[in-house]
């Protein structure tokens, strides 16, 4: 009966695990793992890979070639993940820079709306505990919103029709990935300090929305800028 148990295991194995991998699978799982970007982006870059992978069996296979022996030929032919990636991360870094342009240039501004209506709305002036420290700060995010304002503009416009006359600068998605870095530190400082001063402030509900608003702002520039800053790492041709 332990004979039985044992073949049968061994038979299983055979079957679940003897089968060699498919090398077309292999080769887009390591294209895909060493490229950073926009999700749909790089879906669709990797899509028409494995798009071509398939023609090129289809081809070989046609000619009468197995399978096995086709999806090698296929890869080879293509070259490895590690010769493709840079371009295809070109690219990828590209649309990055440019959803994080577009993620900074609508909600930088928005925050720096609702700011300053907060302090238009504080009449009294025993509101303000900290005239200096919110003046300061209200200058500093006019400033970071006229920055990545002019810069999510360049971008676009750089990145767009522009791109077919002018080549994109190389450290472009690096400067954005940084400006946007910057302007989600500033977001999340503007919630704390709106969200503390919904304690004092006579229209504490518009401050607490305006700190929701700012930390919300923050964590999808964060995240788009922290992509783009691990896509301007990468190589790319």
């Amino acid at each position: 009966m332990s004979a039985g148990a044992d073949a049968g295991t061994s038979t299983g194995t055979a079957a679940s695990g003897g089968r060699r991998p498919d090398p077309l699978d292999a080769y887009v799982a390591a294209l895909s793992d060493s490229l950073q970007g926009p999700g749909r982006a790089k879906s669709r870059l990797v899509a028409e890979v494995r798009d071509g992978l398939d023609d090129a069996v289809s081809a070989h296979t046609r000619a009468g070639v197995p399978y096995e022996r086709a999806a090698e030929l296929a890869v080879r032919d293509f070259g490895s993940p590690d010769r493709l990636a840079p371009a295809f991360q070109h690219e990828l870094s590209i649309a990055q820079a440019r959803h994080t342009a577009r993620a900074a240039a609508f909600t930088v501004p928005l925050a720096v709306a609702c700011w300053l209506l907060l302090r238009t709305a504080g009449h009294d002036g025993a509101a303000w505990r900290l005239p200096q420290g919110t003046s300061a700060l209200t200058a500093h995010l006019v400033v970071v919103a006229a920055v990545a304002s002019v810069l999510s503009a360049t971008t676009l416009a750089a990145t767009g029709r522009l791109a077919r006359w002018l080549p994109v600068p190389h450290r472009l998605p690096l400067a954005v990935a940084w400006t946007g870095t910057a302007a989600s530190v500033t977001m999340a400082v503007t919630a704390l300090v709106l969200v503390t001063l919904s304690a004092v402030v006579t229209d504490w509900p518009l401050a607490v929305a305006a700190g929701a608003l700012a930390a919300a702002a923050h964590a999808v520039v964060a995240s788009s800028a922290r992509t783009c800053r691990r896509c301007a790492r990468l190589p790319v041709n």
